[in-house]
């Protein structure tokens, strides 16, 4: 039988066609330990999984912060994930998750790892409107037995973790960084998609640095919909759509349409020749570099540089 990591390694490499898997974990339950809760992670983001290493706790340390292991040479952050979640484990802190992206690497305690399931996106609804911290982007609908509904599954958002674990880390955005003013077409703008609060609130500060108006979109479906009804919009005035976007940036994990198809759908649609699509990730390494020249995006940039955008932004409209 593969152990979970040899799935992780091998399942890597799938391409994306609206598709991901997710690795299913626990994390742990109320004081008792009861009520254990799904929860899950992006393979993608997956380096490697390990058990529990031996970890050196370091002074003055933020809260949740376990402190330190030695990986092969690396030293990595570990972050107690069931603390912040605000469950106990009932077995203890087992399992090591190393997440890669947004060029960090860092390690997740976790009490136990589940399985690893495919899914299509339009199985994962946007968590938005739930109560919470923010720190769950989504909920996954599992596949059950005999056609039946299966359990869901909290998908985590590392970004918002680790920004709310240490908020004064974030990137600094203003003019200086992003240089001078982006001219697009008056009337245009552009078409921004992110499932991520946190992501969306970075995002929408390095655009209004850039002097560049735009239009939000919470998932990769929202964004197709709203850029169909932006064209149909122009095309009723005589116009085309690229009166009104200038360029499309899009995150690759979002519910229900992934930026892989969105901006597939761009490319193959001759109604949107030529309109510009930047994937802005914090998923990293070759594999996804190669899916996305393989969807044909203009241009990818890694979560979260406002200059790298910004100057990826600038070459696009060569300005």
């Amino acid at each position: 039988m593969k152990s979970v990591q040899q799935e992780v390694d091998e399942r890597s490499n799938l391409t994306s066609n609206n598709k991901f898997e997710l690795l299913l974990f626990r994390l742990g339950g109320d004081e008792t330990g009861e009520r254990s809760e799904l929860f899950g992670i992006n393979v993608f983001k997956i380096r490697e999984i390990v058990a529990m290493p031996e970890i050196t706790a370091v002074a003055g340390s933020m809260p949740h912060v376990l402190g330190v292991v030695n990986l092969r040479g690396q030293i990595i952050q570990v972050l107690d994930l069931p603390a912040i979640a605000g469950v106990k484990p009932k077995t203890g802190l087992n399992i090591m998750l190393v997440t890669e992206f947004a060029r960090t690497t860092q390690g997740f305690a976790v009490e136990s790892v589940e399985d690893i399931v495919r899914l299509d996106w339009n199985q994962v609804m946007s968590a938005e409107r739930t109560a919470g911290s923010g720190m769950v982007t989504s909920i996954a609908r599992l596949p059950g037995e005999n056609g039946e509904p299966g359990p869901l599954a909290q998908v985590l958002d590392v970004e918002t973790i680790l920004r709310n674990m240490n908020p004064e880390s974030g990137p600094e955005i203003n003019e200086q960084t992003v240089g001078a003013k982006i001219q697009i077409k008056p009337g245009s703008v552009v078409l921004a998609a992110d499932d991520s609060l946190v992501a969306r609130a970075l995002i929408e500060q390095g655009l209004e640095a850039m002097g560049l108006p735009f239009i939000m979109a919470k998932s990769g479906k929202e964004a197709w919909d709203q850029l169909n009804s932006i064209a149909n919009t122009a095309e009723a005035e005589g116009k085309t759509v690229h009166d009104k976007v200038a360029l499309v940036l899009t995150d690759l994990e979002m519910p229900e349409m992934d930026g892989f198809t969105l901006t597939r759908n761009i490319k193959k649609s001759a109604r949107f020749a030529g309109m510009p699509v930047v994937i802005h990730s914090s998923l990293s390494g070759t594999t996804n570099e190669e899916h996305v020249r393989n969807v044909q995006a203009d241009a990818y940039v890694a979560k979260f540089s406002a200059e790298d955008l910004a100057g990826t932004i600038r070459r696009l409209l060569r300005q």
